[in-house]
């Protein structure tokens, strides 16, 4: 199967913006290496707050509140495929970095000197499921593909905080009480309703579904089951819904593209 990018049809620039439950720190980075490997120069950063980064993921980090600095820093690294990872600064007593507010991605695509920006643009507190808050996601608004992630170990669990961050808000989403277990049906309502992942993603960005943790075959399958719910209740949701796992990379195993 053809990788992400490929599958995606990601072109000569512009930016990414992930959003979901766990699994988007691993993503983003592995678009990072894909597009890089294709000789792309690709910042990678978040509208919220990341680990630091480990030297496999990114083996540059620049950290400063001035997205000027940022720039000048990333320029005297010239060439093609070249991956930096940046942030505002280093949270203290923390293994976290602070993003950047949404008006400083548009300073750095406008400035020219990143072909593609990839941006985690939400936080799930390393849930494989959530619902946004008020002041979630933030979704940069000049993105021009939005991936929102979800895990499919969640499915025949209860609903409650051990699996899905801001439950509440999810039960009301997916219309069922906490505790009640989670169905493809229900899980597909919080896929697609307006408040979910794509909630304040630009009108003209395109958008995918990611369905992480795909590690049985009884998981791929629900996968599927998942994508059929979104055709029947949603089919303008997403481009396509693709059914994959991610651990140190990402293997691919269903791409469903939208009326498929």
């Amino acid at each position: 199967m053809e990788n992400f990018a490929e599958i995606v049809g990601i072109g000569p620039a512009g930016v990414i913006s992930i959003t979901g439950g766990g699994g988007k720190t691993s993503l983003m980075f592995h678009l990072a290496r894909q597009l890089a490997y294709a000789g792309k120069r690709v910042l990678t950063t978040t509208t919220t707050k990341i680990l630091v980064p480990s030297a496999e993921e990114s083996e540059t980090l620049l950290i400063s509140r001035d997205p000027q600095i940022i720039l000048r820093q990333a320029k005297a690294r010239r060439g093609a495929g070249v991956h930096v990872s940046a942030a505002s600064a280093r949270l203290p007593q923390t293994d976290k970095l602070q993003g950047f507010p949404p008006e400083a991605i548009r300073t750095f695509e406008d400035s020219g000197e990143f072909d593609w920006v990839v941006v985690e643009a939400d936080g799930a507190a390393r849930k494989p499921l959530k619902a946004p808050a008020a002041h979630e996601p933030v979704i940069p608004g000049n993105s021009t593909i939005v991936v929102a992630l979800a895990g499919l170990e969640v499915l025949g669990r209860p609903l409650g905080e051990e699996m899905v961050f801001r439950s509440e808000l999810a039960g009301e989403l997916m219309q069922i009480p906490q505790g009640e277990t989670i169905t493809v049906p229900a899980l597909a309502r919080l896929l697609a309703h307006p408040s979910g992942g794509f909630k304040g993603a630009p009108p003209k960005a395109r958008r995918f579904i990611f369905l992480n943790k795909a590690d049985t075959p009884e998981l791929q399958e629900k996968g599927g089951e998942v994508a059929l719910q979104l055709k029947e209740i949603a089919p303008s949701v997403a481009e396509a819904v693709i059914v994959g796992q991610l651990r140190q990379e990402i293997t691919l195993h269903r791409v469903y593209p939208r009326g498929q």
